[in-house]
């Protein structure tokens, strides 16, 4: 199971939200690129990038500190927020990123994330980000009519292997992860791999991930706040 460290970049700073809540704002350093150094020289394998103000917006806004973050690691890094078009997943890709993650654009366009699939192939990931059981879209603002695993199952059907679940009531609030619905979806899926977001607060939630086969874990305010100290769950 591999655990990514967390970088949410809201204007230009590495910050930490509350349940997506744009008014609920921690920063944790003005400098997002020495940060995810930080978590590079601590053992992280790979670090997961969220763009805070592209997903609110619809387009990528952070994308020059998220080049210099690429080129400057020696780990690979996924980002999110904002990746509408394929043009948005070239221009990514371009600065650096080896995966990308599509959240409201597969929601809304199902033949995009076909064509996504096609020409990226594992450089694509999608982000299914459920309040309620339903999937959430542009920055969570908004709620579609897909349940999280129904929708799950269409983008396992036209070919995605990674699937990022979040359930944004755990989101940045310390209170451990959904291992009813990440258990769920994961038996529920048989050929993509679930990595579990929202919520991880102890190395005893990392040990109950993996009991249910998670792919990876995303850990975030956990980390910021020295509830998880990386290089020990490394070694777990």
């Amino acid at each position: 199971m591999i655990i990514y460290p967390a970088i949410d970049i809201k204007d230009g700073k590495c910050v930490r939200l509350a349940q997506g809540k744009f008014d609920e704002v921690t920063i944790f350093s003005d400098d997002p690129v020495e940060m995810a150094l930080k978590w590079e020289k601590k053992g992280a394998k790979y670090l997961h990038v969220i763009d805070l103000d592209g997903a609110r917006l619809g387009c990528s806004q952070n994308l020059s500190v998220v080049s210099e973050l690429a080129f400057k690691l020696g780990i690979p890094c996924q980002l999110g927020g904002g990746i509408r078009t394929i043009e948005n997943i070239e221009m990514a890709i371009s600065k650096g990123v080896q995966r990308v993650i599509l959240s409201t654009m597969a929601v809304q366009n199902s033949e995009l994330v076909k064509e996504a699939i096609n020409s990226f192939h594992d450089g694509v990931v999608i982000g299914i980000d459920a309040r309620n059981g339903r999937v959430a879209i542009n920055g969570w603002a908004e709620t579609s009519d897909f349940t999280a695993i129904e929708f799950a199952k269409k983008m396992e059907d036209i070919g995605v292997k990674t699937i990022i679940y979040t359930d944004i009531s755990r989101d940045g609030m310390l209170s451990g992860p959904n291992l009813k619905s990440l258990d769920e979806m994961n038996n529920e899926l048989k050929s993509v791999d679930v990595i579990a977001s929202g919520g991880v607060t102890t190395v005893d939630d990392l040990r109950k991930l993996r009991e249910v086969g998670m792919a990876g874990a995303i850990i975030g305010r956990a980390l910021y706040t020295g509830d998880i100290d990386l290089e020990k769950a490394q070694e777990v």
